[in-house]
């Protein structure tokens, strides 16, 4: 059992783009003694937020017991040590088994959360990724390549909700990925977006649809750090001004006929009065139609 001393980080690097890294994450990696960072997914500027002195070490050529070892003892050494990962750590971060580790030895550690490349995507798309009745659950998943998926988490399994689905780490098996979503009853007109390495100066997106997106990645030449991104939310004519078939629905969140904690209904906040006289009215007219008809 190691004596823990010092601490370990895990950062969200974020997507690319080192603005969209936290304050947080940068107050941490410009403290940290030790910064292991995942140097071909996180932009190379992110770590140059280290302070003089500090080690820095790539991870993309370490096996994870030589990561872990290096981690540990820094620690045992008292120092802290930053392990900068892409995105956000909880999306397929391979965190856990880091985690087993840093348990096993008694070592304290913190995870800090980043901007996931799911929403920095959706942000460069200008897409709600939520839309009122047309989609209100978002997926995120991979397609099953090399590593399996358990039960029940095939994409056609997943697809057959028909909500917003953003598919990590599988743009080569963007042909699957359409055959499954047709299979699952998507139509093939279904907007489709694929956004290649956000953040990032060579950033590329290809809009198109599950009748013409293999072809377009194909010919775009894209085989990795891409996301691809699935469903009718991702629309670009929802933003435009209400059009025919396109759907308009709107979040009750700010809607003046809502009642909230924060705010009522303006339906419902008239004046008593007003309320009575219309009653009044209606009843008038009522009798005097009565008599009339009489």
């Amino acid at each position: 059992m190691t004596t823990a001393k010092g601490k370990v980080y895990f950062v969200g690097g974020g997507p690319g783009d080192p603005d969209l890294l936290t304050i947080k994450a940068k107050r941490i990696i410009e403290s940290a003694d030790v910064i292991i960072y995942a140097d071909s997914l996180v932009h190379p500027s992110i770590v140059e937020f280290a302070k003089d002195g500090a080690e820095v070490h790539g991870s993309k050529e370490m096996t994870l017991p030589e990561m872990m070892r290096l981690a540990v003892d820094s620690v045992a050494q008292g120092k802290t040590v930053a392990r900068v990962q892409s995105g956000d750590p909880a999306i397929y971060g391979a965190m856990i088994e880091q985690m087993r580790v840093l348990e096993s030895e008694g070592i304290e550690y913190e995870v800090i959360p980043g901007v996931s490349s799911a929403f920095a995507a959706a942000a460069v798309l200008k897409a709600e990724l939520t839309v009122p009745e047309i989609s209100q659950t978002v997926i995120l998943t991979r397609a099953e390549g090399r590593v399996a998926m358990p039960p029940k988490e095939q994409l056609k399994d997943l697809a057959a909700h028909g909500c917003t689905v953003v598919i990590f780490m599988s743009i080569t098996r963007t042909t699957r990925i359409v055959r499954e979503f047709r299979a699952a009853g998507y139509s093939k007109d279904t907007p489709v977006a694929v956004v290649y390495r956000v953040g990032w100066p060579d950033q590329k997106v290809i809009r198109g649809t599950l009748a013409d997106i293999a072809a377009k990645v194909r010919e775009a030449k894209i085989t990795l750090q891409a996301l691809v991104m699935v469903g009718r939310a991702l629309d670009p004519a929802l933003r435009q001004p209400e059009q025919p078939g396109v759907g308009s629905a709107t979040s009750h969140l700010y809607s003046a006929e809502y009642t909230h904690l924060y705010r009522k209904s303006q339906s419902r906040t008239k004046p008593a009065g007003s309320r009575l006289t219309k009653a009044k009215e209606e009843s008038g007219e009522s009798k005097t139609t009565g008599a009339k008809a009489s």
